[in-house]
């Protein structure tokens, strides 16, 4: 099935200090553009425009996992839904998987953004990254 209109989900990944080298993830690298060119594909099949951006501006500290669930945001303005931090759309990891993670969030925030607790939610996965979680 084409759908003339896709919902629109913008993925923006922000610059990271890594203070662990255990937590790298290459976000610029081959595997996860795979990845990620793979994701985007099976969304666009269901009716979602799935795009990348980087914002360079922006560096978080990388000490545990629950930071670089905060380098990652998604946002889809026809489900007010703004600039959400990973954690914020999961809550907590089930494997320290960041690939997982990643799709588990679009695929909620596509598809079930009802689910998303509101930015006013207080969450503990949450380490000051600037989404409002």
């Amino acid at each position: 099935m084409a759908f003339k209109v896709l919902k629109p989900v913008t993925m923006t990944i922000l610059n990271q200090k890594h203070i662990r080298k255990d937590w790298f993830i290459d976000f610029d690298g081959e595997t996860f553009q795979r990845f990620f060119d793979e994701m985007s594909k099976d969304m666009k099949k269901q009716g979602i425009a799935l795009k990348k951006i980087h914002n360079r501006d922006v560096v978080i500290k990388i000490k545990s996992y629950a930071d670089l669930l905060n380098v990652v945001k998604l946002s889809s303005p026809e489900v007010n839904h703004s600039n959400q931090c990973i954690g914020h759309i999961i809550g907590k990891s089930e494997h320290l998987d960041i690939m997982e993670d990643i799709r588990a969030a679009v695929n909620k925030l596509a598809f079930a953004p009802e689910t998303i607790a509101p930015d006013s939610e207080f969450r503990k996965v949450c380490h000051n990254c600037g989404c409002g979680c």
